[in-house]
């Protein structure tokens, strides 16, 4: 059959009619009705009825490797190298992936440098081969060349680690059932088998891949990292707290050498070097040329479609034109906020993952999981606060050199190599984290961050809480409701809406803040100190991201979050109209805070 269709787009007449064709044809060799879904998704694993193979092939793709379609009637050819060797590896089922492909886009410098170590035998490292991760290339190379036992066509030393290893993502095994495993499997091969012996042997593999992180000890307090200048310290210097667990802490004085067992930090950060991770998205050819997309692919008519249609996007290439001149270079946007990965079983538990969006990718590309970027996990059990520009430390200052500097970076859509650079467009959280990484209180009087000083609220005597009004400022000046006074307030509103804050007044507004320990006792004692300016600044901090040279030129920093907006409010809304019990605001103390107001007689108690 003719195959051309696959390398066409999905939408394409020739494509459609090709996938018609291949499930006919498949059809005929189908297993109880059944045949294997060779989307780009199912990957051959999953049996499916031939019209749900049809229809993820039309929505998900065909994959690409799968060219031989040996799983579908094609006969397979007789195999041209001894069944002991290395090369037929890579000719085998490719039902788990293109390892090699993989490899290649990891590293295609050294692919051709490599080649020969592909007929059996292990090779040595060229003389003009490039010198830094070569020879773990090299190696990598050479577990996926080389069959996991004499007589393997399915699976090599790489390939069965790696699914092995996403089996365990996907299931949710411990460490220690993994090794479990391996053991089994182990007794279960024959005896040559190359697997490793347990998670450990397995995770040094699968880390020559380039993606590794970095532990960094923290202070229990949230105070400091245990980095750079501060590695070798034993406590931290704001609030002389021990950086080690209390159990296995370092015995003072001339017990300290006696102690036994190695010493385990009381908090550590895990930091995922994002440089890496920015260089893997051009070495493959179909997502380099998305990373292009937002400039060679989008269409500018003037419909928000993608947040390069946005005036802070537009506004930020034209204060920046060296910048948004390469289309190559990458805006993220920061994604923060806290979770509890134990469920039902630890209810106070917070883990903060960090992770960051590439917005040049297409709109329905770059929110996938396989494109978000993990950049931090702020360690738990409780919630970091303002603390948050702690943890922070390590991506801003590599988001600064890569402002600076850039990377080396590999584009294989054109086979060029440049000067990677990459901005922080905005950060977007739900309110609460609003507060912790801009700074600002979204708590008490002011907690407007677009009005600050200019908050127009109200505090309930009855319920207990501020009431936020003056919505009525953003509407036209002769709009009716500016008039209604019982319906709202109590009063007509003519006022127009507050100004948002610039760069330079939040600078100067927090240059007293600059320096201050953010760490939970600093904060604690300083809040006593303070206590009655409370209400008079709502600032706390002065953020983080101010250190890099272009926060002060971004028109939006801080965005709320879309989901967690749209739920709060609709349950709100839905349950007051709907009388719901449990999630009306329609109240006793309610009534009596309208009645307290002067407003909406009708609704007073009686």
């Amino acid at each position: 059959m003719d195959k051309s269709w696959m390398k066409k787009r999905r939408g394409d007449k020739e494509y459609i009619d090709g996938v018609v064709s291949f499930v006919k044809f498949a059809s005929l060799h189908a297993h109880g009705g059944k045949i294997l879904c060779p989307c780009t998704k199912c990957v051959n694993l999953n049996l499916v009825l031939p019209g749900v193979a049809q229809a993820h092939l039309w929505t998900n793709g065909m994959l690409g490797s799968y060219t031989h379609w040996k799983f579908h009637g094609v006969s397979a050819a007789a195999p041209t190298a001894p069944e002991c060797g290395s090369s037929h590896v890579q000719d085998s089922h490719e039902q788990y992936g293109d390892f090699r492909g993989m490899l290649h886009n990891l590293c295609p410098t050294h692919e051709m440098a490599a080649e020969p170590m592909g007929q059996g035998e292990t090779g040595q490292q060229p003389a003009e081969g490039p010198p830094d991760g070569a020879q773990k290339f090299y190696k990598m190379i050479d577990d996926v060349n080389k069959p996991l036992y004499a007589g393997c066509t399915k699976f090599s030393i790489f390939s069965a680690i790696v699914v092995l290893f996403q089996l365990k993502t996907l299931c949710g095994w411990t460490n220690k059932s993994f090794t479990m495993l391996l053991q089994i499997l182990m007794d279960m091969l024959p005896s040559d088998a190359k697997l490793p012996k347990d998670h450990y042997k397995a995770k040094k593999i699968v880390r020559d891949l380039g993606l590794d992180y970095e532990k960094i000890h923290a202070c229990p307090n949230d105070c400091m990292l245990f980095w750079k200048e501060n590695v070798n310290l034993e406590a931290c210097p704001c609030c002389k707290v021990s950086r080690w667990k209390t159990n296995e802490a370092s015995v003072t004085g001339n017990n300290a050498s006696s102690s036994k067992g190695k010493k385990k930090a009381a908090k550590i950060l895990r930091w995922f070097p994002l440089k890496p991770r920015l260089q893997r998205l051009f070495l493959s050819p179909d997502l380099a040329s998305f990373m292009k997309w937002h400039v060679n692919g989008r269409t500018d008519d003037g419909v928000m479609r993608h947040p390069a249609d946005s005036d802070a996007w537009k506004m930020f290439d034209t204060t920046h034109l060296q910048f948004s001149s390469e289309p190559r270079n990458v805006r993220l946007g920061l994604v923060a906020d806290g979770f509890n990965p134990f469920g039902i079983m630890s209810t106070t538990h917070s883990t903060w993952p960090v992770m960051l969006v590439p917005y040049n990718l297409l709109p329905w590309l770059c929110m996938k999981r396989s494109s978000l970027i993990l950049s931090l996990v702020i360690p738990s059990p409780t919630s970091p606060r303002i603390a948050i520009d702690v943890y922070l430390q390590p991506l801003v200052e590599e988001l600064r050199e890569l402002w600076d500097v850039g990377v080396e970076a590999f584009d294989a859509s054109s086979k060029h190599v440049s000067q990677l650079r990459a901005a922080l467009m905005w950060t977007i959280h739900d309110f609460l984290a609003y507060a912790d990484v801009s700074g600002w209180s979204t708590k008490g009087k002011f907690a407007r961050p677009c009005c600050a000083s200019e908050t127009d609220s109200r505090y309930l005597k009855h319920g207990h809480k501020f009431c936020y009004i003056g919505h009525r400022r953003w509407l036209d000046s002769d709009h009716d409701f500016r008039d209604e006074d019982t319906s709202f307030n109590g009063s007509n509103d003519r006022r127009v809406a507050p100004v948002a804050l610039i760069a330079s007044d939040i600078l100067v507004d927090t240059e007293s803040l600059v320096g201050r320990c953010l760490g939970k006792k600093c904060q604690l004692l300083c809040n006593k100190r303070k206590k009655g300016e409370a209400n008079q600044c709502g600032w706390k901090k002065r953020s983080i991201f101010f250190s890099l040279p272009y926060w002060e030129d971004h028109k939006l920093r801080h965005n709320l979050d879309v989901m967690h907006i749209e739920k709060n409010v609709m349950d709100n809304i839905l349950g007051t109209v709907l009388n719901l019990k449990d999630w009306t605001k329609d109240n006793y103390k309610a009534r009596l805070d309208l009645a307290d107001m002067g407003i909406r007689s009708e609704l007073h108690l009686r």
